[in-house]
């Protein structure tokens, strides 16, 4: 029986989502999808990682002495992950979603054994960039491709899978690296470590054990099918209509075809620079880019990154570092979980204000210790409340509305933009941290980064608008009349 898209047109969006919701199998189904394209979240969070834990071995192995050579192994992943992402959008446009993230899990395996097997730090170094390109891949389309699947009513929680997906991925790299690694005597010279199994051996299976998820990654996806909105913008309904039937039945598939076909009109080609610069989607990218930009700025990040400058500052020895660290990691993933239950209930506007005045809070408390000389446990319970706040808010929900607010014929080149800014972003946040930890001390830091997060909680305030609930193509008319 043949498709008649231009019949479905004028039938009532709000009648569609509350009459033919997803239920059963059909909730299984998309679950399970979402499930498999979040392993790309995984990956992202363990190859970001694992690093960290292999530092200490592979800086011998190479003979890494000077702080520009040991900075350039650590961030030389970024430039893969700015390259990843900013391909992506127009790639995914082009050859679908789906294929993508296949050859981001083949990047992840190969570059994984690839680092594993390096014996020159140049080919470390290639290997890495290889890396950050299927990083870059995954945080951009990841997200996307969930989003484009997803039924309104559920797809906050279901892009929110990959926040928690990379959430349990940074957990699981300090867990191999605690099981890998063997125990470094207090008295080991640099030639020790360098002769011992971890010098030789041990960050080798730190990298390389990153192939075993890839592979998963990798067979997982061809068992999944193409984002249906990728599908029916290029001109193939009848296979959107099927995909959509598994996503929600029949009745479902038919009138989310016609809102979809509806939003795309005539424009079923790939979407262009030209269309990102029409003064209506420039607004919108505007919004989309600033959000992920707000994410890294933050400040959150540092804490991940320098948590030993930061609990160092806090009076904190090594060995109370390391315990402070599973406890930051513990708290993370506690209010991801916190924010996928709340984030179609409350709505993502909300929780992105009770983050931002969250931090900004608790920034200004911690700016305050530091500046008092205050050390304790109370410090680490200011560190731990900052993260409860951004798990539970800016982490995943930026993922969601970015994914969701940009219009279907331009959603993989707006979405490639915006990540790229977000990784820009986390690169000068990463980059500045240490000049202004050194020129300013942590208490002024801390309160710059307050300052940002009042500005974003004014920024939400007067420009998101509350997305839950909506189909993408509701979001879409909303946006550009906002």
């Amino acid at each position: 029986m043949s498709l008649e898209p231009q019949k479905q047109f004028m039938m009532p969006v709000a009648k569609t989502e509350v009459s033919n919701l997803p239920t059963g199998s059909h909730k299984a189904y998309t679950w399970g999808i979402s499930l498999v394209a979040a392993l790309g979240g995984l990956l992202f969070g363990y190859d970001w990682v694992v690093i960290g834990g292999a530092k200490p071995f592979y800086e011998k192995f190479f003979h890494l002495t000077t702080a520009s050579q040991q900075g350039w192994a650590m961030s030389c992943a970024l430039i893969g992950c700015l390259v990843g992402a900013l391909i992506s959008g127009t790639l995914s446009d082009r050859l679908g979603r789906k294929r993508l993230l296949i050859a981001a899990a083949s990047l992840f395996a190969i570059s994984s054994v690839g680092t594993a097997l390096a014996n020159a730090f140049s080919h470390f170094v290639m290997w890495r960039i290889s890396g950050g390109v299927a990083i870059g891949f995954a945080s951009n389309l990841s997200p996307m491709y969930i989003a484009e699947v997803a039924p309104a009513q559920g797809r906050g929680r279901l892009v929110s899978v990959n926040q928690l997906t990379i959430v349990i991925g940074i957990l699981l790299a300090q867990f191999c690296n605690w099981l890998i690694a063997r125990p470094v005597p207090a008295n080991a010279t640099a030639l020790d470590i360098l002769s011992s199994w971890n010098g030789q051996v041990g960050w080798r299976w730190m990298f390389g054990v990153t192939a075993i998820p890839s592979l998963v990654f990798f067979v997982g996806m061809f068992m999944v099918p193409e984002s249906p909105r990728w599908l029916a913008k290029n001109g193939m309904p009848e296979r959107a209509r099927r995909v959509l039937a598994k996503v929600g039945g029949e009745a479902y598939a038919t009138q989310a075809l016609g809102e979809i076909e509806s939003s795309l009109g005539s424009e079923t080609g790939l979407g262009t620079v030209r269309e990102l610069l029409e003064p209506s989607m420039l607004k919108i990218l505007f919004l989309g880019i600033v959000l992920a930009v707000f994410q890294q700025w933050c400040g959150i990040n540092v804490i991940f990154n320098y948590a030993e400058e930061v609990f160092a500052a806090a009076g904190y020895k090594i060995s109370d570092i390391l315990l402070n660290i599973v406890v930051t990691g513990f708290v993370n993933l506690v209010f991801t979980l916190v924010a996928m239950s709340l984030v179609d209930k409350a709505g993502r506007r909300i929780l992105m204000l009770i983050g931002a005045a969250g931090l900004a809070s608790t920034y200004t408390l911690l700016g305050g210790g530091y500046a008092m000389g205050s050390q304790g446990p109370h410090m680490l319970l200011l560190v731990v409340t900052a993260i409860g706040f951004y798990a539970m808010s800016l982490a995943p929900v930026t993922w969601v509305v970015i994914s969701e607010i940009f219009p279907n014929r331009i959603r993989g080149a707006a979405m490639s933009v915006a990540v790229t800014s977000l990784w820009i972003a986390c690169f000068i946040l990463t980059y500045t941290f240490p000049l202004l930890n050194a020129g300013l001390g942590p208490a002024k830091t801390f309160w710059i980064y307050a300052a940002i997060c009042v500005a974003g909680f004014l920024f939400i305030k007067f420009r998101l608008p509350e997305t839950k609930g909506k189909t993408l193509e509701e979001i879409e008319r909303l946006l550009l009349r906002h």
